[in-house]
């Protein structure tokens, strides 16, 4: 992928396109470079827009059925305090900010701490939320980069389903 900028000549009519990252790229080192350049701004973009960016997503429904069939492990990557408020049935609450050293820890030391047992990188529906989407997807494209191929992102998050669940 070649993310480039037209660069444009006499009225206006593009000459050539001006690579702004080398080819090829991924997509969480577009983010990285992007996120330098726009600052603050690419933070306030509409959750979809980062959900194109390629960490798989699950829909209400599709978490309704994983649920349903105990086949998803789901995560709260919300504040302590947010999880307390209420969370989704189910849910282990490990905050985004703690989710990379957890997912390194031994499976034992995971346990203790959590009270859970550790999701292994093979585990196929490994679902991370938070309140609005954002936290989530940071976590779900963490879990990936650390070889959890079974991430996926409920981009609904919290306020989808205390909307239509509760």
């Amino acid at each position: 992928m070649v993310l480039a900028a037209p660069r444009t000549g006499a009225a206006g009519a593009v000459r050539e396109a001006v690579p702004l990252l080398p080819d090829p790229v991924s997509v969480t080192e577009m983010l990285r470079v992007l996120r330098g350049r726009a600052g603050p701004a690419l933070g306030r973009l509409p959750v979809a827009a980062h959900t194109m960016a390629g960490a798989p997503t699950v829909s209400l429904p599709e978490l309704r059925s994983l649920l349903a069939s105990g086949r998803a492990r789901l995560f709260d990557v919300r504040s302590r305090e947010e999880a307390a408020a209420g969370t989704i049935p189910g849910a282990l609450n490990i905050p985004v900010s703690e989710l990379e050293s957890a997912l390194q820890m031994e499976p034992a030391a995971f346990q203790a701490l959590y009270s859970a047992e550790k999701p292994k990188l093979e585990d196929e529906h490994l679902v991370f939320f938070c309140q609005m989407g954002k936290r989530g997807l940071q976590a779900t494209q963490l879990a990936r980069d650390l070889g959890y191929t079974g991430a996926r992102h409920y981009a609904g998050a919290y306020r989808e389903w205390l909307e239509k669940e509760a």
